[in-house]
């Protein structure tokens, strides 16, 4: 009796170990992170008349954005006839450049030139000028300001963003398109000259003409004090702002003549108006700052309030005008790098130590955008198996995740590899890409360790029987 017992005893042991073997365990990674500054597409720094290495740029972070800004007579010098082998030209000096360009068309310069007069063209085409368009002299007459709410300017300079959409929405190497257009500058204001702003239906127009021409291009809207502002969110734009830290007295008066600067005062009360506070959860935060950051040292203001509102505000980019960094604040300019945008780490994947040809492999992730907003457009995740030993062409597998959920915490994401009947038995290296979404190479760095110098990362090997 007692033998039998034993008998049963060792077969089932022995069972037990046979399926122990058989099934496969779970191997669960946990890559190493890294605290480098990432240099990735649509957040950043950006270079403003000029490109990575430049001499401008010398002292200056390396950027993914390149940024300009061009009057209407630079864009359209002949009615119907964009500038488009500029902008050809730019865009592949860009690509060259690993950047993308951004920009924004302006009508109207913000300062008196003395040495212009009513008779020239004063930033927009000398044909529109003569095609008896209305329009405002500035008050020394020195300037001129078109009418906005002029059907002639309405139409014109309409056509020109409809065509600049025809042929550029969705180009790889355009990033963001400001709705400039009105005001000094682009900038939706025509403070210190008493000529008048557009009615809300004619800003309504412009920013049409901008959000149904550029539908794949992300567009942001200049802080407009105006009901135009929430209405260009209210179509998907994301936002922009030009005085990033101005803690000045005495420079900006609010409708009532009392004093106020932007970071106080003006900023917070437009957001808190007229921006929808979940905006930046899906279209842009830009911003610009104000002079640049080395006056904001000189004018004594502090560099780490200013850089946290920035944070604050879900900030993805920021134009400093190409100026160099204080030396002295280079630490608080990196740390704020590695917040600004997005910032994805993968802290956990899990997947079977082995599998077999024509199964699959699935997997389970865990990342973490420690970032202060998620990256806009989408990025496809994809996966390789690369053969340990023999090389060869890497088995290569794309996934339906899409990034552009993942704001700011952790995000859980799976797939399951498809693995073809003819992959030869072996141990594999299982690497990942987020890739370009036109050349379909891989894009966006990560924050761990492992890239190769493809821009593949090696995360864990499995085995396949």
């Amino acid at each position: 009796m007692l033998q039998k017992f034993f008998l049963r005893f060792s077969l089932l042991f022995l069972f037990a170990s046979i399926l122990s073997c058989a099934r496969p365990r779970t191997v669960v990674v946990i890559p190493q992170e890294t605290d480098a500054v990432l240099v990735n597409p649509g957040m950043g720094f950006t270079t403003f008349y000029s490109f990575n290495g430049d001499e401008i740029n010398r002292n200056h972070p390396e950027c993914s954005i390149a940024y300009y800004r061009w009057y209407w007579d630079v864009m359209e010098p002949e009615e119907g006839k964009p500038a488009f082998a500029m902008l050809d030209s730019l865009l592949a000096l860009a690509h060259s450049k690993g950047e993308k360009l951004a920009f924004r068309v302006m009508c109207q310069n913000g300062h008196e030139v003395a040495d212009k007069t009513v008779t020239e063209k004063l930033e927009v085409p000398i044909w529109f000028r003569h095609s008896g368009a209305a329009g405002f002299p500035y008050p020394d007459g020195r300037g001129w300001q078109p009418d906005y709410d002029d059907p002639l300017f309405l139409a014109r300079h309409g056509a020109l963003i409809q065509r600049l959409g025809e042929r550029y929405d969705g180009h790889p190497d355009l990033d963001h398109v400001d709705i400039g257009s009105i005001g000094r500058w682009g900038e939706w204001h025509t403070e210190g000259l008493d000529l008048p702003m557009p009615t809300q239906e004619s800003r309504r127009k412009i920013i049409d003409y901008y959000v149904d021409s550029f539908r794949k291009t992300p567009v942001v809207m200049n802080l407009d004090e105006s009901p135009a502002l929430a209405y260009a969110i209210s179509r998907g734009t994301g936002w922009r702002a030009d005085c990033l830290g101005d803690l000045s007295t005495g420079l900006f008066y609010d409708s009532t003549g009392h004093p106020e600067n932007h970071m106080h005062d003006r900023y917070p009360r437009i957001l808190g108006n007229f921006v929808a506070p979940d905006t930046w959860k899906h279209a842009p935060v830009v911003l610009e700052t104000c002079w640049n950051i080395g006056q904001w040292k000189e004018n004594g203001w502090g560099v780490d309030s200013i850089l946290n509102q920035a944070l604050a505000w879900h900030v993805s980019v920021l134009n400093n005008k190409s100026f160099p960094i204080p030396d002295e604040w280079w630490p608080q300019v990196e740390a704020f790098q590695k917040k600004m945008g997005y910032r994805f780490v993968l802290t956990r994947l899990e997947h079977p130590d082995r599998v077999s040809a024509g199964g699959s492999l699935p997997l389970k992730m865990t990342w973490e955008n420690r970032g202060v907003a998620p990256c806009y457009l989408k990025h496809p995740l994809k996966f390789q198996l690369k053969a340990a030993e023999g090389g060869g062409e890497p088995y290569s597998f794309d996934t339906e995740i899409d990034i552009t959920g993942w704001l700011p915490g952790t995000s859980e994401a799976a797939a399951e590899l498809a693995l073809p009947p003819d992959l030869p038995a072996g141990s594999y290296e299982i690497r990942l890409a987020l890739l370009d979404p036109q050349s379909l190479q891989p894009r966006i760095s990560l924050a761990i360790e492992g890239r190769d110098d493809e821009g593949w990362y090696g995360v864990s090997r499995v085995e396949v029987k």
